[in-house]
């Protein structure tokens, strides 16, 4: 059932960024508040519809919904972010995604992570292979707008080479393609903004985790889920010992 879950993700993502595709195309010369607005909500509408129609029994988690707590008595939830990355959708750039994840009984088991401005989707069935270390400096996935002060601080400690891009989900992606090694936030997520992307990072036999180490847990009532450590297995130990010395 789960390869099942996962096909689906693949095909909702994929199908949620054509539409956001075309609605920037048709909206050409829409101001960028209007054009965010308008993609979240396109999107949204794909995806709940969808979703109630192959999968009526789910709940659903969305950044674009009301909250329905029955979730946290459901075994099966579904943890969408319609459009992760409303700036670089609105600025015509191709650094944003669509997230689409299964979590059943306390874990995620299924996901997607649409990259429309590359046409191509990371899903966990099947899982991406990780390319191997290019070698030289390692990269770290840092934001081009707002960098957090931890980044800051890990790129100088251990000489990182940092690569700046848009939204979560499209950082993440960058780990699992190769373009980058390691990807840490601290400045404040929410569940739907790393439920697929680190169901596809897992999948592909990357390391994620809490910033402390501690795991990533979903379906929670406070969504709240603000930090977040993705990395090839070999380069975790040294990346936690780090934060944890910033921390100290």
């Amino acid at each position: 059932m789960h390869s099942e879950d996962a096909q689906l993700a693949s095909e909702l993502a994929v199908a949620a960024g054509e539409r956001l595709l075309a609605v920037r195309a048709e909206n050409v010369g829409l101001d960028g508040a209007a054009l965010k607005d308008l993609g979240d909500r396109s999107a949204q509408d794909l995806l709940a519809a969808a979703l109630a129609s192959a999968r009526p029994g789910d709940c659903v988690l969305s950044e674009e919904a009301a909250d329905d707590l029955a979730r946290l008595t459901a075994d099966r939830v579904w943890i969408i972010d319609p459009l992760d990355g409303t700036r670089e959708y609105s600025e015509g750039r191709h650094d944003w995604a669509v997230h689409v994840a299964l979590w059943e009984r306390g874990s995620l088991v299924a996901g997607a992570v649409a990259l429309p401005g590359l046409g191509t989707v990371l899903c966990t069935d099947p899982a991406s292979i990780v390319p191997p270390s290019a070698g030289g400096p390692l990269k770290m996935a840092v934001s081009r707008s707002r960098p957090p002060a931890l980044a800051t601080e890990l790129v100088a400690r251990l000489g990182l080479e940092p690569v700046p891009m848009g939204s979560a989900g499209y950082k993440v992606a960058a780990v699992v393609r190769g373009e980058v090694d390691l990807y840490v936030h601290a400045g404040g997520q929410y569940e739907w903004d790393s439920a697929a992307p680190v169901a596809v990072a897992l999948a592909a036999g990357l390391f994620a985790s809490r910033i402390d180490g501690s795991p990533l847990i979903y379906n929670q009532e406070n969504v709240s889920l603000p930090d977040l450590v993705v990395c090839r297995h070999e380069l975790a130990d040294q990346v936690l010992t780090t934060i944890a010395e910033v921390a100290a």
